[in-house]
């Protein structure tokens, strides 16, 4: 019985992924993104309810990666899809307003689409992790949770106080595809697991957590796109620092 616990929570995080891919079609983006936070804490909990229990296996491992496809590749390109379809409709306004020509209408009617290659790259990116040796206490390139947390934190948080500019709609892509590099780059990125629970080799990580609680209370749900923002930073920073 114990040996399917952790593919049932894995399964929780698939549904939650399902849940935020519908809720993000709807347009209902704070309800998609606290879907994809209950994945988030799923996907927690089945590895290390697996490693408790002493049931890791093979097919844990593959259906936890198809989950997070789902969950931190899906859901968050749907958002951004439903985002960018929104931001259609206000430029065939300024079409009718005579402020737009037809052609560029026409252009950017078929851009919204290219969101799912946020979804495409995710893939890939966890495709790469469960081949790579080297990601045992640390990452090589972001995170796909990380990734979707960023963009339904930005859209949530973010999105309202945006104003709406001709150029808005290609900015979001170009962000788009710097996420889609960052997932499949060779950037190390520290992971929050410790040895020990000292300041001594923790710095960074005692760092960053300590700044989260601040900038929580501050920018409530909005905090999480400058979180995973600061999380960059700080790898990058640490990565030069250990070049050294």
């Amino acid at each position: 019985m114990k040996k399917h616990i952790p593919n049932a929570i894995t399964c929780c995080n698939l549904i939650s992924g399902c849940v935020a891919v519908v809720l993000a079609v709807y347009g209902l983006y704070s309800a998609a993104l606290w879907a994809i936070i209950a994945g988030a804490v799923f996907d927690f909990f089945d590895g290390m309810s697996a490693r408790l229990l002493g049931v890791s296996s093979p097919i844990g491992k593959e259906l936890d990666s198809l989950a997070d496809v789902v969950t931190f590749g899906v859901a968050p390109s749907a958002m951004l899809f439903h985002v960018l379809l929104g931001l259609n409709r206000m430029y065939e306004l300024k079409v009718e307003e005579g402020l737009m020509g037809d052609i560029l209408l026409f252009v950017f009617s078929y851009l919204p689409f290219l969101a799912f290659i946020m979804a495409a790259f995710s893939a890939l990116r966890l495709a790469k992790f469960n081949l790579d040796e080297r990601q045992t206490m640390g990452f090589i390139g972001m995170p796909t949770p990380a990734n979707a947390l960023f963009w339904g934190s930005l859209i949530v948080g973010w999105g309202p106080k945006i104003p709406f500019v001709p150029a808005i709609m290609p900015i979001l892509l170009v962000l788009m595809l710097l996420s889609c590099y960052l997932l499949v780059s060779e950037i190390p990125m520290f992971a929050l697991k410790f040895k020990t629970w000292g300041w001594k080799g923790n710095e960074v990580k005692w760092l960053f957590l300590g700044s989260c609680l601040p900038l929580l209370i501050f920018f409530g749900i909005g905090a999480l796109a400058i979180i995973i923002a600061w999380y960059l930073i700080l790898s990058v920073i640490t990565q030069k620092q250990e070049a050294k």
